[in-house]
């Protein structure tokens, strides 16, 4: 038999296979197990999007256009304007609707990497595990940069080779990062800019995390603000990735945007025209409403901002840990190994957490998820500090 895709031989199970596994023959010695794991948020969806998408919901009678709306892009460019400070944004030409960011990283990749060319994607290590998937099936195989403590969790990119800019096509970023929440500041997004130029590569931005965070007076800059502030509003070789699941509280409703290049968008519009993935109408009008609206977000940070204050303390008192620049993961490092600290934690706590290796890939510097574990503060407050006092308890108990 021929093996007619060597990429899909080559994926790793998600990390929540890996953890089903590792978790098969723990039995909790408490019955309430509270899942850390997953960053799938808890909070109530907003009831104004529940009756649109009832009101609606006829539309699913008609076949959507792979462009969406023109009243949903121009929500969007709005929004974008508003959030990021930017001029001018053209719903025409910078605007495409996904349903999702996740199918939207995969799918980008498809469009841009040459097949078979080595070294033609660059992700941040540890990372969303899409990226690493999308690379293998587009034909290459990514070149990682590790994102270590030393380093603010931020990427290092000084580590990256001219020789690896040159052969590098797409280069994926997550800011707000996956896990350690880590934010780049402006001055490292224009490096990238002026690197991109270079080297003629393009970037992806997944921004998905960018309206969860501390302080309302300081929103993490995104990519397209970047170029703006370098005077390239046209945001050539920049996209931005932003979703509705995490601002909006709305994973289901898979609702997101690519924005910025407007050659890139051209291209990428005609590759999901045949991939066949248009947003449903009544989905669309919905999400209308969700760019159009700031109070339910700005409800919604309240809520994580109090469970970090309620939850980081507690933990911190055991672990080395901080809460993050924003996004509603915790990633403190463990006093033993990350996979026998999970364990020990649900057996003992039980509280489920990811282990940090299960987020990323081994390099020759070791690691960089290796005695970390993920924490999602997404479930309800009291469930968070309930969670923090059993994993606390079960430290000061030993290992």
């Amino acid at each position: 038999d021929r093996d007619l895709n060597a990429g899909l031989e080559a994926l790793q199970p998600y990390p929540f296979e890996k953890l089903a596994r590792l978790f098969e023959d723990i039995s909790p010695e408490v019955s309430s197990v509270i899942p850390l794991t997953i960053g799938e948020p808890q909070h109530p969806p907003p009831e104004t999007v529940l009756s649109l998408l009832q009101e609606h919901a006829g539309l699913i009678a008609s076949y959507p256009a792979t462009a969406g709306r023109e009243a949903l892009r121009a929500a969007i460019a709005r929004w974008l304007e508003q959030r990021f400070s930017l001029s001018a944004v053209d719903p025409e030409r910078q605007v495409l609707p996904l349903n999702g960011t996740r199918e939207g990283l995969f799918a980008l990749a498809q469009t841009v990497v040459t097949h078979g060319k080595p070294g033609a994607v660059i992700s941040p290590n540890p990372f969303y595990q899409i990226y690493e998937g999308a690379a293998l099936l587009a034909g290459t195989e990514p070149v990682w940069v590790n994102c270590s403590e030393s380093d603010g969790f931020l990427p290092d990119f000084d580590a990256v080779t001219p020789a690896q800019w040159q052969a590098c096509e797409l280069l994926y970023i997550c800011t707000p990062g996956n896990p350690a929440g880590a934010v780049m500041p402006s001055g490292m997004l224009q490096k990238l800019i002026h690197l991109a130029d270079e080297h003629n590569l393009l970037i992806a931005s997944d921004e998905c995390y960018s309206e969860i965070y501390p302080d309302e007076g300081t929103p993490p800059p995104g990519l397209l603000q970047a170029a703006a502030e370098l005077g390239k509003h046209d945001y050539r070789r920049c996209l931005c990735f932003h979703s509705l699941s995490k601002r909006s509280n709305l994973p289901g409703l898979r609702s997101g945007f690519v924005a910025g290049d407007a050659e890139w968008i051209e291209r990428f519009k005609r590759y999901r025209t045949y991939h066949g993935c248009a947003m449903p109408p009544h989905h669309q009008i919905a999400s209308e409403w969700a760019w159009g609206d700031e109070n339910h977000v700005v409800a919604n940070r309240a809520r994580y901002r109090e469970k970090f204050t309620a939850v980081t303390p507690v933990l911190a008192d055991v672990l080395t840990v901080t809460a993050p620049d924003a996004g509603f993961y915790l990633w403190p490092e463990t006093p033993i190994n990350d996979e026998t600290f999970a364990q020990q934690l649900l057996e003992r706590a039980a509280v489920k957490v990811l282990p940090g290796r299960y987020l990323a890939r081994d390099t020759e510097q070791g690691n960089p998820g290796e005695n970390l574990v993920r924490l999602a503060l997404v479930t309800e407050l009291e469930n968070c500090v309930e969670a923090a006092e059993r994993i606390a308890h079960a430290i000061k108990q030993g290992w």
